[in-house]
């Protein structure tokens, strides 16, 4: 089974990347990646703006819920996990609703004079805030969607940490700064990094999020790939290619991740 639903289709994908439209063998699909660089660098900088934005809310989250007690971390979870019981399509149009020029924050914002107060201070004449088909709305819903990626694996590693190296490092003479500096955080760092790669990963290939909330205009590499093999511009061959492109980026942050991991294992066992 794994051979027939993991392995063939990679090896489907890699041939079609390296085959041009009449089959023979050739590299054009990578060097036509070059015109597509604008979408590159877009789709890694908002994929990175997201995921520091998820670890700095997603690290003092799970720190909090790991330091409270078990009834509450039971509950703190499901509250985390229930978003996720949602088809993600309909999550994602639930912040179309709310961000659009008539959606709910524009409807709360002049209900309390915000709106009018901008245009009195900056001289403007706005009627809403435009939040929607912009690159901060594309962000916002990436850090939505997937910031429970980002909290579960650090929270599943500071919750197992062995206390009695905190309560030695506070008999030394380490206050709460330092305790947390030179060893909570240390430790936890395999959690840090198993995080900001699922949620680097799942932002940089995102392309419903960046359609939807980004009216289109601002492609992602998803975007470009499905645009290949589904839209007007049908270029399987070239699809493959980015698609090939972007598992080796999975499985370097894979890599990347495992001999950190080792290397915090030993370090620890020291």
């Amino acid at each position: 089974w794994m051979a027939i639903f993991v392995v063939a289709p990679i090896v489907i994908m890699v041939a079609y990347a390296f085959s041009s439209a009449d089959g023979g063998f050739t590299l054009d699909n990578f060097v036509q990646m070059g015109g597509y660089t604008e979408v590159f660098l877009r789709s890694f900088k908002l994929a990175i703006i997201a995921t520091v934005i998820c670890l700095l809310i997603g690290y003092p989250v799970a720190y909090f819920i790991s330091r409270e007690g078990a009834a509450f971390q039971r509950i703190a979870m499901v509250l985390i996990m229930l978003p996720m019981w949602i088809n993600f399509l309909l999550r994602t149009y639930s912040w179309m609703t709310i961000l659009e020029n008539n959606g709910l924050l524009n409807q709360l914002f002049q209900k309390i004079g915000l709106i009018s107060l901008y245009n009195h201070i900056f001289g403007t004449n706005l009627e809403y805030f435009p939040m929607m088909n912009t690159q901060g709305a594309v962000v916002l819903g990436m850090v939505y969607n997937y910031l429970p990626f980002m909290i579960l694996p650090i929270y599943s590693v500071i919750v197992k940490l062995d206390h009695r190296l905190i309560e030695a490092a506070r008999d030394l003479g380490a206050n709460s700064a330092q305790v947390f500096r030179k060893v909570i955080f240390p430790l936890s760092l395999p959690g840090v990094l198993s995080g900001v790669t699922m949620v680097f990963v799942a932002s940089v290939s995102t392309f419903a999020i960046s359609r939807l909330l980004g009216g289109g205009t601002h492609m992602m590499l998803g975007d470009l790939i499905e645009q290949q093999f589904l839209g007007g511009a049908y270029n399987p061959q070239l699809g493959a290619a980015i698609a090939l492109v972007m598992m080796a980026i999975v499985v370097v942050c894979m890599l990347v991740m495992n001999r950190f991991g080792e290397g915090e294992e030993q370090a620890v066992m020291l």
